[in-house]
């Protein structure tokens, strides 16, 4: 049997890293518009006072790699020489059962580096390396000049390992798929649709800014669907055999050993289909055949592959359920409902719960979303409620809907006015609109109507702001949520 030279090993690694000839990244990479987390991403990625390895998280498909080679086509120009960079991904087969140590000797060897050298090392979609945490602290300690980065695809399982071994080691930032304010700026509509005034940002045509946040739910979670008109014509068959597919029956079955696939299937598909509604473990149970506690395990990959986040239920007390067997289900983007039962326009029956989920999922980056649930009674419910940190006391909470109707009928918003009045709230609540954009009192408390798509874009751009001042995840404190808060 043929085994792998370390020729091979290092002619690939010259493959894999063009710019150490021409000091230049792919052209395909460099034409590509940065994601608006470039900038904080880079800070870390240059900041050298702590040895600390970066861990860049998120789902298929959102620019992890692209945004790497931004960073490698940044340190160039800021005068790092190219061929102290690293680039290689461990899905190539070559690669196979290599450690990152052996890896790191062959780069080594090409240009004579010793440990005293400023190397910077990308590691692209570490999670198929066994025992990668281990692997990363010990370079992270052995070679403190290195500067180390991975990325993976697994976002809450990298999460869960980087936290379990590399406490103090490793730092991990968070790429989300595109929010509605990067897709805009992708399509050079952002200036042209929203500008500023009083501190809020503001449609300058309602009409035209919610065909775009349409086609944001069909499509625009992903920066290639985004940018080639050809994905677009075809985003069922990219979103789902590029992103959902591959996840559900390569990545999940391979990181957890799931050997029914076509049932962890079926349950992404039903969550899919109820996208910002309440499910049961009961009601799953029962219309898949599948027992609580596998049903459990199933979503937590799930959750682990950042296909879905749970939120869960509180009551008009704001106090959590002990047993909590039901729990809101988001798609971390609305596009992959789209891509699995077709096309939404303005008017179709699924568009508010997709709108629903747009809005949720703005805060996938911030540290925030761990303080959202939403509120059901007997007699009402609040779509989403943001609890204090410290003192587990609501303080704000939205009312999410796709129509007009509701700035008339106060029927509709009816648990909202009780859940503010029992609270106190002293400040305006926020419910979203078709169009509308109003502010008056209802029932004696004041109201803040806005378009659902102004909403959507809000959150994602004040996100990201929060990000770029403070460099790091939102804390979760006052101070951070006002960068989210929904009436800012």
């Amino acid at each position: 049997m043929f085994q792998i030279s370390e020729k091979e090993i290092k002619a690939r690694l010259q493959f894999d890293n063009p710019w150490w000839e021409d000091s230049q990244i792919d052209p395909r990479f460099d034409q590509m518009p940065h994601r608006h987390y470039f900038e904080s991403f880079f800070e870390l990625v240059s900041d050298r006072s702590i040895n600390r390895a970066i861990v860049l998280m998120g789902p298929r498909r959102v620019g992890k790699t692209v945004m790497i080679y931004h960073a490698i086509k940044k340190l160039i120009g800021q005068g790092i020489v190219p061929h102290h960079i690293l680039y290689l991904s461990l899905e190539t087969p070559l690669y196979t059962d290599l450690r990152l140590d052996q890896l790191l000797t062959f780069f080594s060897e090409l240009y004579e580096h010793t440990r005293q050298s400023n190397l910077i090392v990308f590691f692209d979609e570490v999670q198929y390396l066994k025992n990668w945490e281990v692997h990363l602290k010990s370079l992270v300690d052995s070679y403190p000049q290195y500067r180390f980065v991975v990325t993976g695809s697994a976002a809450a399982a990298l999460r869960l390992k980087s936290q379990e071994s590399g406490a103090g080691r490793f730092s991990d930032f968070l790429l989300p798929p595109l929010t509605f304010a990067e897709y805009l700026s992708f399509i050079d509509r952002e200036d042209e649709l929203v500008i500023q005034q009083n501190n809020q940002y503001v449609a300058t045509n309602i009409t035209e800014l919610n065909q775009e946040f349409i086609n944001y739910l069909n499509f625009g979670g992903y920066p290639e669907a985004v940018l080639s008109p050809t994905v677009q014509g075809s985003s069922s068959r990219f979103i789902k055999s590029d992103i959902i597919d591959k996840v559900l029956l390569r990545d999940l079955p391979s990181l957890y050993g799931i050997s029914d696939i076509q049932e962890l299937n079926r349950l992404f598909t039903t969550l899919a289909y109820n996208t910002g509604n309440e499910v049961s473990l009961d009601n799953l149970s029962k219309s898949s055949g599948v027992g609580k506690t596998t049903l459990k395990r199933y979503i937590e990959y799930l959750e682990a592959a950042f296909l879905v986040r749970r939120i869960y239920r509180i009551d008009d007390s704001a106090k959590r359920f002990q047993r909590a067997t039901s729990f809101k289900v988001y798609l971390t983007n609305p596009s992959m409902r789209a891509a699995l039962f077709g096309y939404v326009d303005e008017n179709s029956a699924a568009t508010g719960a997709l709108a629903e989920t747009a809005i949720f999922s703005q805060w996938f980056h911030s540290a925030d979303i761990s303080q959202l649930h939403y509120a059901r009674w007997k007699s009402g419910e609040v779509d989403l409620v943001a609890l204090d940190q410290l003192d587990q006391k609501p303080w704000w909470c939205v009312e999410i809907k796709w129509s007009d109707r509701v700035v008339q009928d106060h029927q509709e918003i009816a648990g909202l006015i009780k859940f503010a009045k029992d609270h106190h709230f002293s400040e305006p609540q926020l419910v979203t609109t078709k169009t509308i954009t109003h502010q008056f009192p209802v029932q004696g408390i004041e109201i803040r109507f806005k378009p659902s798509a102004e909403q959507v874009y809000t959150l994602g751009k004040n996100i990201v702001l929060g990000l770029q001042k403070n460099q790091q995840e939102l804390t979760g404190s006052h101070q951070g949520m006002n960068l989210v808060k929904p009436d800012s």
